[in-house]
């Protein structure tokens, strides 16, 4: 018999994920949907296909209905109180897969509480920006008992992702662990960017003339990026792709493991502080691609290109 699948949690990447659940993921029965503000869950019920999804009143209820249970949420508070939540009821054989993007220290506790219930987690952080997460073309990383991983693989690549990255009979918060680096590296990206547009601007090089060696040269996430800085999507946009919030909960995750481990993350702790400044001018608005509106700040420049 077929698993019942659940899925919690539909921020930007969320949403996308069900979509493709949906889709593409051969399921025989209804995908369970669950989110704290209701209306998200509603909403995105009705725009797949008809008898695809149910929406679930409460937490409690969709866990209790599932033999695998996605979640997906915020931050680390969040996904401590819903598996805290979740565990409360009986859920001994079920299996808990974690798309969060958390500290591998709460990735691993979360294990552990789960597992004292009889139940397993997978730990399945994805790469990718929300519009990847919508086409299907997210990279997938799976830790956790080989088993267990081998339960989820199906819903990932060809489905949710386009590739996964297996990590099987690894402590599960070696996947989050991979996760707050690998985003270190999408942070670092944006700071260059806007630095090197930030001067090509004052130096007179222009850029358009910027652009067009990133086009040639780096093609990609690059590309795409430098496209928002130079249409001003990264102030304009009612709803962030990647919120300033997050981004700076990431960032402190990364100088936490750093420090921990004895070394540091300069360009993280650089980018962290142009983030500050990017939740000062914007609020919950912020998104990561505004640290070239603090850059351009430092340089004289006004925020808003």
């Amino acid at each position: 018999m077929a698993p019942q699948l659940v899925w919690i949690g539909l921020g930007n990447m969320g949403r996308g994920m069900c979509k493709n659940l949906v889709e593409k993921g051969d399921l025989d029965k209804p995908l369970i949907i669950f989110n704290r503000t209701q209306k998200r869950a509603t909403d995105l019920n009705a725009k797949l296909p008809s008898g695809k999804s149910v929406v679930a009143s409460s937490l409690e209820e969709a866990v209790s209905k599932g033999d695998i249970i996605f979640t997906c949420l915020g931050d680390d508070a969040a996904i401590r109180d819903t598996i805290a939540t979740a565990v409360k009821g009986i859920v001994k054989g079920k299996l808990f897969v974690d798309c969060s993007t958390v500290h591998p220290d709460t990735t691993n506790m979360l294990a552990k509480s789960i597992q004292a219930r009889g139940a397993e987690m997978v730990a399945c952080p994805v790469f990718g920006a929300p519009a990847m997460a919508e086409s299907g073309q997210l990279v997938c990383v799976l830790a956790g008992p080989a088993n267990a991983v081998k339960a989820v693989i199906p819903y990932c690549k060809g489905v949710m992702g386009r590739a996964n990255i297996d990590y099987s009979d690894q402590p599960q918060g070696k996947a989050t662990l991979l996760k707050i680096i690998g985003n270190t590296f999408v942070l670092n990206m944006v700071e260059t960017l806007s630095e090197g547009h930030t001067l090509a601007e004052k130096s007179g090089l222009g850029n358009d003339n910027l652009h067009q060696f990133i086009e040639t040269m780096f093609p990609g996430p690059y590309t795409a990026y430098s496209g928002r800085l130079m249409g001003g999507d990264y102030y304009k946009r009612d709803e962030p792709l990647f919120a300033v919030d997050l981004a700076r909960k990431d960032a402190r995750h990364a100088m936490n493991l750093a420090e921990a481990s004895g070394t540091r993350m300069k360009d993280v702790e650089v980018a962290d502080s142009h983030l500050a400044a990017v939740q000062k001018h914007m609020g919950p608005r912020g998104d990561i691609a505004g640290i070239y509106g603090a850059v351009r700040q430092e340089a004289g420049l006004k925020f808003e290109n």
